[in-house]
């Protein structure tokens, strides 16, 4: 399992995960940069993702969904904030209402930073999110985000080797 660490420090209001990949970072962000591989990554397996619109560029937006066994969609954005191809990018990353990608002003909003480099071989990436108040971090924790983080996370391994 690619995960080694998670932690979070109500605080500092951060949410740190960090993971490591036997692949170089090219490849790494090649999975972030591809929408379609991206899907197959990002969210839990019993969710999975679906991207309408991509755009990892400053000023960019990304709006997708994930969906649940029972057919219900849960919608998301990224704006994206700066990026560094290909050792990091950072972005908003919030909750949507509707397929209208409407922010949700009643859940939190995380300013994410997820940067990858050179470590043992392979890439160490680093997954940090940080939030407005502990009470945002604590009602995403709350919300089950490092288990459903942690198994997005470890599903990259296989699209490695796909």
């Amino acid at each position: 399992m690619p995960v080694t660490d998670v932690s979070h420090d109500l605080e500092a209001r951060t949410l740190t995960i960090v993971a490591d990949f036997a692949a170089p970072p090219t490849r790494i962000w090649e999975v972030y940069a591809d929408p379609r591989q991206l899907e197959r990554v990002w969210g839990p397996p019993t969710h999975p993702a679906t991207f309408v619109d991509h755009d990892l560029a400053p000023g960019g937006r990304m709006n997708y969904y994930m969906t649940s066994p029972d057919g219900e969609k849960y919608y998301g954005y990224w704006e994206v904030e700066t990026v560094e191809q290909p050792n990091m990018f950072a972005f908003l990353d919030g909750f949507a209402l509707d397929e209208e990608f409407t922010k949700n002003p009643d859940l939190p909003v995380g300013r994410s930073v997820f940067s990858f480099v050179e470590h043992d071989g392979g890439t160490r990436a680093t997954f940090v999110s940080t939030y407005a108040s502990a009470e945002a971090l604590q009602k995403v924790l709350d919300m089950g985000v490092i288990e459903g983080a942690r198994s997005a996370i470890n599903q990259i391994d296989d699209l490695l080797v796909a």
